[in-house]
């Protein structure tokens, strides 16, 4: 009987460099969020791949930036205390910023690491075919990297290779996670993301920026899920926003993260949002707490 190997894979990047869809794609399933809005990943995010005796976890981190509030300096460590658990770091660059500021201030930081990431040059379909070689040799000249890897991880181009190669250096080990598992993260929290993905996508500027879901209440039977929510808004005026005219927007919101929890879950669900102004949420150790942070 083979022997069983396992892998623990940190995806690290910045901003909107595609971690997520990465680890979504891996996957199989949706278990990140993902806007065309930078710094939706707040939070690591556990992602769980079995391919025969081999079991891949890869954790998606948030994005990398200069933090300012507290909230934002938590993302931040998270994302680097990663790189502490890992076997391998997948280091994801979007090809179109390969040359920008924050590509070289996180370049400066892994080369400080003992360990050699791999560089996975993301969004291929997006530049023309012929700049990708000098760029991954100018990246690769400014640190050597493991491994380089040109993908779409939207289009799954190239997301074949990369898996393979991981599973090849995966190590002897017992597995992590059962069989089935797919992610580490409670379905509270979980459903709770999906709900701000919904927000995301139909807010514009600041205010998403200035919000935060929270499940407080679950309930739960053989055949349905009602699942009760909190939204947090840290600006008194966004709550009318939020809401929209005669309810009209939470209740498009509500619909649409209902019809992919119920996706998500299964079976049927009964959602219910209720938006609570709170100031300064980003900064309170108890809604830190609630989205997964320690300080």
């Amino acid at each position: 009987m083979p022997e069983k190997k396992c892998s623990v894979i940190a995806i690290i990047g910045a901003p909107n460099a595609g971690k997520s869809t990465l680890i979504n794609h891996l996957v199989g399933q949706k278990i990140s969020i993902v806007t065309p809005k930078v710094q939706t990943t707040r939070i690591k995010v556990t992602g769980i791949v079995v391919c025969d005796e081999t079991q891949l976890v890869f954790i998606d981190t948030p994005g990398i930036f200069t933090p300012k509030k507290k909230m934002q300096k938590a993302m931040v460590k998270e994302a680097w205390s990663a790189l502490n658990q890992a076997d391998e770091i997948i280091f994801i660059v979007d090809s179109k910023k390969a040359r920008a500021d924050e590509t070289e201030a996180l370049i400066k930081q892994l080369s400080r690491l003992e360990t050699t990431p791999i560089l996975v040059l993301n969004k291929v379909d997006k530049i023309e075919k012929h700049n990708l070689l000098p760029i991954a040799e100018e990246l690769n000249g400014k640190m050597k990297f493991e491994q380089i890897f040109m993908i779409s991880a939207l289009k799954g181009d190239g997301t074949e290779d990369l898996k393979n190669y991981l599973i090849k250096k995966a190590k002897k080990s017992e597995w992590r996670y059962p069989e089935d598992q797919v992610s580490d993260l409670p379905m509270k929290l979980l459903a709770a993301e999906e709900t701000r993905e919904k927000l995301f996508l139909a807010l514009q500027q600041e205010i998403p920026y200035g919000l935060m879901v929270e499940t407080e209440k679950w309930d739960e039977t053989k055949n349905k899920v009602d699942i009760y929510q909190v939204i947090y808004v840290n600006r008194e005026g966004h709550k009318n926003i939020i809401i929209g005219k005669g309810g009209s927007l939470i209740k498009q919101i509500g619909q649409k993260a209902r019809k992919s929890l119920e996706n998500m879950l299964g079976k049927k669900v009964n959602l219910f949002l209720h938006v609570k102004y709170q100031e300064n949420w980003d900064e309170n150790k108890i809604f830190l707490r609630s989205i997964g942070f320690n300080e």
